[in-house]
């Protein structure tokens, strides 16, 4: 079975900075594509970042001119905000895409439990 293990949520000052981590665990043979998703309280959940395997990165617009989101393997995630606002409060997730297992022949598709991220104003 596959693991999405998201860190660095916390409570955070309105323009600060916070690094998310994305770790997946189990016989994970290769990875598409990985994403950050956030959903506030009585929201949608909504894509805040992806990056594919060969590290093409997509961004929403309310987040692309100060996010960086970067894999050091095929397998671990990170997500660099900074200039935070109080709208960026959240629960943040974890998402892959197209995970090939070994022994098995179709991708699948996991999520992380998410991590809360609070900016106060």
């Amino acid at each position: 079975q596959v693991q999405l293990v998201e860190s660095g949520g916390g409570l955070v000052q309105t323009g600060g900075s916070l690094t998310l981590s994305c770790a997946a665990s189990g016989s994970i043979r290769s990875i598409d594509t990985m994403g950050w998703y956030r959903q506030a309280p009585g929201k949608q959940r909504e894509l805040v970042a992806t990056i594919t395997r060969g590290s093409s990165a997509k961004y929403a617009d309310s987040v692309k001119d100060r996010s960086t989101i970067a894999r050091d393997n095929p397998s671990t995630m990170y997500l660099i905000m900074g200039s935070l606002k109080p709208e960026d409060t959240g629960v943040y997730y974890c998402r892959a895409d197209g995970v090939l297992l070994y022994g098995v022949s179709d991708k699948r598709e996991y999520w992380g439990r998410g991590t809360q991220v609070t900016v106060s104003s």
